[in-house]
């Protein structure tokens, strides 16, 4: 399936939540180092099988980094502009969903980083679902995970 877009508008699903990062690196590294960790995150023995077990479109990892229609388990890129915007959507039987990557300088000079959630989930399966996921923090504890790998990477990377 690679190079399929998912046809909804990321603004149409619900705003789940946002969390966000102060990293000490320019933005050029802060977009090198969020696509590392997306596409690392894709790369683990886990992660294309339980992306299978759920149904997820896409559920394997096809194109280039950070382009438009490449993928990783679980995420198609629908949105890329390099270095201030990275958007993934993706959906399974249970969701469907996106995360919004925005990256900005500030006025005293870190970048921030920002992840943003979005999604749906339809049907008794998808309520069940919802409170497994976002209920329980399951979701807060691991969209908090990528945003520090993403600052320990970009400011690894700026200091080298």
């Amino acid at each position: 399936m690679p190079g399929r877009l998912i046809d909804v508008p990321i603004e149409s699903l619900p705003f789940i939540d946002e969390h966000a990062a102060t990293v000490a690196a320019p933005p050029d590294a802060v977009w090198r180092a969020v696509l590392e960790v997306v596409t690392g995150s894709g790369a683990g023995w886990a992660t294309a099988p339980i992306a299978r077990a759920l149904g997820c479109i896409p559920a394997e990892r096809s194109g280039e980094p950070g382009r438009i229609g490449s993928t990783v388990p679980g995420f198609v890129v629908t949105r890329a502009v390099p270095p201030a915007v990275l958007a993934l959507m993706g959906e399974h039987r249970f969701s469907r969903y996106a995360l919004v990557f925005r990256i900005g300088e500030t006025l005293a000079g870190p970048t921030t980083v920002s992840a943003e959630t979005r999604s749906e989930f339809p049907g008794r399966s998808g309520e069940v679902y919802r409170t497994l996921v976002i209920r329980t923090r399951g979701h807060v504890i691991a969209t908090k995970s990528i945003l520090g790998a993403v600052r320990r990477q970009a400011e690894k990377r700026s200091l080298a």
